[in-house]
């Protein structure tokens, strides 16, 4: 699910401010936008980013507006040399070349090899600040979420009903299935004997083979599994990508087995909304 949400947090003074932003993915993607001496502990607020979030491609930006003791280590004459270069290449093309503290202090060189060691407090004022931003990037799914439960909801409901349109048209599948055999053996000019157990096995066999009991059974079971997910029992967005799947996996069993034009023209229906909720659980965490 697409969203937002920044934070920040005070240490030695320092600001660091935290910035979280989120597209739709089918499995989690991270990546950081980190000042260069805080690599080292880029692992620790990965860990944070995994334990809120579960998909999505997800880019989070730490910047540090450094000061106090974090400042020694910033080599002068390669931040002198950025921002030079930005206002002279910005010149040269026409375009606005100024650069922002924020974005300096990210680029590779700013700080000295000698003192890349973040003081424990400015870590944890980092996290912080990531914990801040990920917990308003939730508040904003969540009011997005309500939404998209309602839009889900309605579907399913959609579901539902041609599910219980199909009913009587597949009523008396097998033996519609049955004198199709048999119209079709008279239109060939086959002699069909009524009296001949083999013969009637093979076209009971062939009726029996028709019944979608089986898939109406479990699609009924796959709605009320669906509606459990959206009511907040655990499974998420995986589990009801994968009902949808095997919902599809049934409808078409179904409209193989009926072989009638109007059970066909409710599987379409029924595979139109089935997509429709395909791509919006997409959005679901």
């Amino acid at each position: 699910m697409t969203g937002f949400g920044s934070g920040s947090a005070e240490a030695d003074g320092n600001i660091i401010y935290a910035e979280v932003s989120t597209v739709n993915r089918k499995q989690l993607e991270i990546r950081f936008s980190l000042p260069h001496e805080f690599s080292s502990f880029e692992h620790v607020l990965r860990k944070i980013v995994q334990d809120s979030l579960s998909r999505g491609m997800v880019s989070v930006r730490i910047s540090c507006n450094a000061a106090g003791t974090a400042s020694s280590g910033i080599n002068r004459e390669r931040v002198t040399a950025l921002i030079t270069a930005a206002r002279e290449l910005g010149r040269e093309l026409g375009v606005d070349g100024t650069l922002t503290m924020a974005q300096v202090m990210t680029m590779p060189g700013v700080f000295n090899d000698s003192n890349t060691e973040v003081p424990e407090a400015v870590k944890s004022a980092t996290e912080q600040a990531l914990q801040s931003a990920l917990t308003n990037l939730n508040n904003m799914r969540r009011t997005e979420g309500a939404a998209l439960k309602e839009e889900l909801t309605n579907r399913l409901e959609l579901l539902e009903d041609l599910r219980e349109k199909i009913l009587p048209e597949t009523a008396n599948i097998e033996q519609q299935l049955k004198q199709r055999l048999l119209d079709k053996l008279a239109s060939a000019d086959l002699p069909v004997d009524m009296q001949d157990e083999r013969f009637l096995k093979e076209v009971l066999y062939y009726a029996d083979k028709a019944d979608v009991t089986e898939e109406l059974t479990r699609l009924s079971s796959h709605f009320v599994q669906f509606r459990n997910f959206l009511n907040g029992q655990d499974g998420g967005g995986r589990s009801m990508d994968f009902l949808v799947q095997e919902m599809f996996r049934e409808i078409t069993t179904l409209g193989n087995k009926a072989g009638s034009g109007a059970v066909a023209n409710i599987v379409v229906k029924f595979k139109t909304e089935l997509e429709k909720i395909r791509e919006q659980i997409q959005n679901v965490q």
